[in-house]
This record gives structure tokens, sequence and C-alpha cells, in this order.
């Protein structure tokens, strides 16, 4: 199976139920709302699934991209896909493992764009965004977005990041946050 991205390029997916793909519709609403700052921007794909997220950013013009993935299958596909997609002078690295473990490998590095998309139904949303804030991830200018049903998990207040923004697509809500002191006029 492949999904189709950003310049209708096809990229490998995971057969089975092994991951959950982001769906069109959804990635293209995150894209758009980020229009403008992924050229150049350093981007960390959480729960990377097939990569489709960082893909997008790579053809969008991210000039460094990381993806964390449980997934040993998934994590090949990632690199095939990023390979497929990347020009010489992007980098991209995929860390394979569990992302509450891995996560602390990045301390010291910042991101300007955060994608985080677990399982829906996992224990990882609170614990994940508390790595992020204590971890200082997120670069003083840059957004975090989760993707999430509301049915199993409610975006929240978390010390170190403030909650700005929340769209819904079906039962998909991108919820996405910020510094506390990145606190703009929002359009």
């Amino acid at each position: 199976m492949s999904v189709r991205i950003y310049g209708n390029r096809q990229i490998k997916t995971v057969p089975g139920q092994e991951t959950r793909p982001t769906a069109a519709r959804v990635r293209e609403a995150v894209f758009n709302i980020w229009q403008g700052a992924i050229a150049d921007c350093h981007w960390l794909d959480l729960c990377a699934g097939n990569g489709a997220m960082g893909a997008e950013a790579l053809c969008r013009g991210a000039v460094w991209v990381v993806g964390i993935e449980q997934s040993g299958r998934a994590c090949g596909i990632i690199r095939q896909n990023w390979q497929q997609v990347a020009q010489p002078e992007q980098e991209f690295k995929v860390i394979r493992g569990d992302v509450r473990q891995r996560l602390k490998s990045l301390g010291g590095k910042q991101f300007d764009r955060i994608y985080f998309d677990p399982p829906y139904k996992s224990e990882l949303y609170q614990p994940i965004l508390g790595a992020i804030a204590r971890l200082n991830l997120l670069s003083p200018q840059g957004e975090l977005a989760i993707e999430h049903n509301p049915k199993f998990w409610q975006a929240s207040t978390i010390p170190g990041l403030e909650l700005f923004r929340q769209k819904t697509y079906g039962n998909t809500t991108l919820s996405f946050y910020r510094n506390p002191s990145n606190a703009t006029v929002d359009v």
C-alpha cells in the first residue's frame, strides 16, 4: 500500500494494522496551518508510523528531520521514504525505540516544528508532552501539533507549554502548543 504526499509523490506504508497513517486531510491541514514555517526548519516526528509527516516536511524544505518510531519494520520504510524525497542538502535521522526512552537522546537539540501522533488509546500524551517541555526540545518560536481522538485524550495544560489552537477533522483533533513566552497574536 502507498500514500500520496506533497507534489503527488507516492511513499510506502507499513502493511497491516501496525501503524495508523495520518489521514490526508489532517496532513494537509497541518501543512496549511504551518505554511511558510516549514522551509529551513528542524522537524521532529514522534511515533512516526510510515514517516508521511516527515516526508512532507522534507518535500516542503525542512533542512533537518528526525523521527522516532518503535516498530523496526516501520523504521525501514521511513528510511526508504525519506531517502526517496530528501534533497542532498537535507538531513534526516530515524531512531528506533520507545519514544519515552529515545526522546532523552535528543536533549540539547531544539525543533521548530514537532508532530506527535501516538496510538490514540495510548498513555503517552502527558509523559511525552512533559518530556518535550523538560528537555526544552521546542525552539523559542516553535510549535508542537498533537494528533488525537478526544474520546481517548483531552488536551490540557502542560507546565512549560501553552495550548493555543485546536482544530477538529471528524474523529481527529489537532491540538497546538507553543512556548508560553511565544504568546503572539494568532491569525
